[in-house]
């Protein structure tokens, strides 16, 4: 398993925008496919996006394609989320997963990951 930190949550207001990231502790990073999923009090914690081993590769959630941009950077063993255009519903605790993976395929299911950080606060305000 990987340990995963994620930082960069806050409060914003609706419109606004904010970065997640998340440093991964562990060499072959590159192997590994990185994803953001969230949970809002009182719902099941849900997927937001995933980057694939490479980063050639991106699935998004309904809910924040076109709003959402998930990147990774390799060489520093970090993920990113950028998320524009912020709405209150996007508010959650925001967290971080990894799935070692074959170099073809791209995890987008909470069961598929078997690492994950403590989570990072995001609030919208209206």
């Amino acid at each position: 398993q990987v340990q995963l930190e994620e930082s960069g949550g806050g409060l914003v207001q609706a419109g606004g925008s904010l970065t997640l990231s998340c440093a991964a502790s562990r060499r072959a990073f590159n192997r590994l496919s990185m994803g953001w999923f969230r949970q809002a009090p009182g719902k099941e914690r849900e997927f937001v996006a995933v980057v694939s081993r490479g980063g050639g590769t991106t699935f998004y959630a309904d809910s924040v394609k076109g709003r959402f941009t998930i990147s990774r950077d390799n060489a520093k063993n970090s993920v990113s989320l950028q998320m524009n255009s912020l709405k209150p519903e996007d508010t959650a605790v925001y967290y971080c997963a990894a799935k070692s993976t074959i170099l073809t395929y791209t995890p987008q299911q909470l069961h598929e990951f078997d690492s994950w950080g403590q989570g990072t606060q995001v609030t919208v305000s209206s």
